[in-house]
């Protein structure tokens, strides 16, 4: 069995407010004279929120968005990720704090220190939460055409999929026009409508999660026709309560149903499992060889948004892998 912290991956869904050290939110917290609540179970969507609005309302001035985002490129490349696609709420913070733009500017200032320090090429996803005003949206598709050139890739829906996401659809119609790519959260909580909004009026080119698109035949034939990746996240999907147990994950079920999945961590601070681990279930739980598990990291580099040369440069990395003797 080959080493699967040195299999180049591709990391497509991960909320950088949701893998910050623990540490870091400590010391952080302790620098802003911030007292912290003893932490409580994450069992759930609610708990989940709750403590993701404890983490984020640490972050208070430049430094620390720079920090973090260091710490994650340090942390990812640790994993054996190459590339990843990090998904951070710009427009939010920047509205809590007064300034839209410092945020977002200190988030890439930190990538790109991590990317000189360890090697670990990223792009930056802006997302919008569904229960926030359309008028935030805009904020934040006119912050990701304005650092487009520094690595704004994309923007999208993300939290509670309960609230609909048609309010929002010229929002996206407008991020495709310029040049953004669009992803949504759908599919993970809510059922089928949610996925067909997001690839119709929602203009997405990727589904976060998705896996409530097996409730759907007809949907499953229309996502995987038209090449629609997933970006699953098992680890998340069983803290959260939406599956009872990794044994009980939909993934292969996905796979074989002939869908695009890609493997990744979402709220990695918050499971405890860094992509090498999502990984590493692919073969203990999933019985997944080594080129079942190539196959699905080829994916991931397939269903990002790297430049081509990127993408055949990981694809290269990867074949290597598997060459090696395990």
């Amino acid at each position: 069995m080959r080493d699967l912290l040195r299999l180049p991956k591709a990391n497509l869904h991960v909320h950088l407010e949701d893998a910050i050290r623990p540490r870091t939110v400590a010391e952080i917290a302790a620098s802003h004279g911030v007292r912290l609540a003893p932490g409580t179970a994450i069992t759930d969507s609610a708990s989940f929120f709750a403590a993701h609005n404890v983490v984020r309302n640490c972050l208070l001035t430049f430094a620390d968005f720079c920090r973090v985002a260091v710490e994650y490129c340090a942390d990812e490349a640790v994993q054996g990720t190459r590339y990843a696609e990090v998904s951070f709420t710009a427009a939010a913070h920047g509205e809590r704090l007064g300034d839209m733009a410092m945020p977002l500017r200190a988030v890439l200032e930190g990538l790109a220190q991590g990317r000189a320090d360890h090697g670990l090429q990223t792009r930056l996803v802006l997302d919008h939460s569904r229960r926030r005003p359309v008028e935030r949206a805009w904020a934040t598709l006119r912050l990701a055409e304005s650092y487009a050139s520094e690595g704004v890739v994309a923007v999208g829906l993300s939290g509670d999929e309960a609230y609909p996401g048609d309010p929002f659809a010229a929002v996206f119609r407008a991020a495709r026009a310029a040049g953004l790519h669009v992803v949504h959260h759908a599919g993970e909580a809510a059922g089928p409508a949610s996925i067909r909004q997001a690839i119709t009026a929602g203009c997405a080119e990727r589904l976060g999660h998705g896996i409530r698109v097996l409730d759907d035949d007809e949907l499953v034939a229309e996502v995987s026709g038209l090449g629609i990746p997933l970006e699953v996240c098992p680890h998340s999907n069983v803290l959260l309560g939406l599956v009872p147990s990794l044994a009980e994950h939909p993934l292969p079920r996905l796979i074989d149903a002939g869908l695009l999945v890609t493997v990744n961590t979402d709220i990695p601070a918050m499971t405890g499992a860094g992509l090498a681990e999502e990984y590493r279930q692919l073969r203990d739980t999933f019985g997944y060889s080594d080129a079942d598990i190539a196959d699905v990291a080829r994916a991931g580099v397939r269903a990002s948004f790297a430049p081509a040369d990127v993408k055949a440069q990981l694809l290269s990395q990867i074949g290597a892998w598997l060459a090696q003797r395990s």
